[in-house]
């Protein structure tokens, strides 16, 4: 059994029905509890608990605080290959989107890796379009195999693959492997993702089953916030990791909180979530699960980002260049979405520092617990 079978027993309309009906006296359920239920959790990202934001940041913060400690981890993606075959009606990379495509060579990807790792970096996220024929396995190997002198933390936000290639990617030392289901809305999946391999939904939504039996340390998970009823697909999303968790226990799970940003050539109305409502899943998640971790990326505005820091995020980019080749090779070239948050490095290090927080990021092996300070 995976998790697509697990949420056939779900219907949309009747979770988004349930979580809409929560009242004031279920949150007060799901907030006095030690160990919240899904149907706490359906509460927890209900309207009935945006009264109770305020309480809901502070139990996240003292939360992660006791779990994770002041310590924030950075890092930087780097894109391979803005070639994709999928036709996402959202996304800059759409194979029906005019723009120029690029997959680096060898020696850039060398160039974008030496470039990143000058900014600092010692955890890189590497990251490309969908075309299994153009970037496929074995060059992802061989450009893990280009950066692995650099970075002692390598994660993949690439295609979905196959379970023997992410024990390959395994063995080849990659930590992380990130996936994001979009939407777990499967009446309207298509309408979103016509065309390409990622119209498959259930090859989609078994694909952190099949990087969790590859024996990979970490799995991330997310949904594209604007994409159909935000709190419906973040509970689907959450009875997923509650799912992996029971099933894949040697793994460990993060969950990315990505809002759809325009896009050069791309139009599309999409429904909007307020930083209110960010604010609120965040910390819902947080108080769920106590040991996930919590990542945002530079899609988010500076305010945003240096507000939310002490409320459960644990993993935070900076710098952040969204197009092949964009730190050193070809800066010029277009991009998958418009970055909102543009400061360099340095600029959100030192925010980070300023709130009393640990940035990990110059040295992996400076982690460190501090509690106790």
């Amino acid at each position: 059994m995976t998790i697509y079978n697990i949420l056939q027993n779900y219907n949309w309309d009747e979770v988004k029905s349930s979580i809409y009906s929560k009242t004031p006296k279920d949150v007060d359920i799901a907030l006095s509890t030690s160990k919240p239920s899904l149907e706490d959790f359906k509460a927890l990202i209900s309207p009935a608990a945006k009264p109770y934001l305020e309480q809901m940041a502070a139990l996240s913060r003292n939360a992660t605080l006791k779990r994770f400690g002041k310590t924030v981890q950075m890092y930087a993606p780097l894109y391979l290959s803005n070639v994709c075959y999928n036709g996402c009606i959202y996304c800059g990379f759409s194979f029906k989107n005019k723009i120029k495509r690029k997959t680096l060579t060898d020696e850039e990807i060398l160039i974008e890796a030496k470039a990143i790792k000058a900014l600092g970096y010692d955890h890189i996220l590497l990251v490309s379009g969908e075309a299994d024929n153009i970037v496929d396995l074995n060059y992802f190997i061989n450009a893990i195999r280009i950066v692995k002198p650099y970075f002692s933390n390598i994660s993949m936000e690439v295609q979905p693959l196959d379970q023997d290639e992410y024990l390959a990617l395994h063995n080849e030392g990659v930590y992380a492997v990130l996936v994001y289901q979009e939407t777990y809305n499967q009446g309207n999946y298509n309408y979103y993702h016509p065309k390409g391999k990622k119209s498959h939904y259930q090859y989609r939504v078994e694909t952190p089953d099949r990087i969790g039996a590859s024996h990979m340390h970490k799995a991330g998970l997310g949904v594209l916030l604007g994409l159909d009823d935000w709190r419906a697909n973040s509970f689907y999303c959450a009875v997923h990791l509650d799912y992996l968790q029971r099933t894949y226990w040697q793994t460990k799970y993060s969950i990315s909180f990505p809002r759809i940003r325009p896009a050069s050539g791309v139009e599309f109305q999409y429904q909007h979530v307020t930083d209110s409502d960010l604010v609120q899943l965040i910390c819902a998640y947080r108080l769920f699960n106590n040991d996930v971790e919590l990542s945002i990326s530079t899609r988010e505005t500076p305010k945003f980002r240096d507000n939310i820091i002490k409320l459960g995020i644990t993993s935070i980019s900076a710098g952040s260049k969204t197009n092949p080749g964009g730190y050193a090779v070809e800066p010029q070239a277009l991009e998958q979405f418009v970055v909102n948050d543009a400061r360099s490095c340095d600029e959100v290090f030192k925010m980070i520092q300023k709130q009393g927080y640990e940035p990990i990021w110059k040295d992996w092996d400076r982690t460190y617990n501090s509690i106790s300070k």
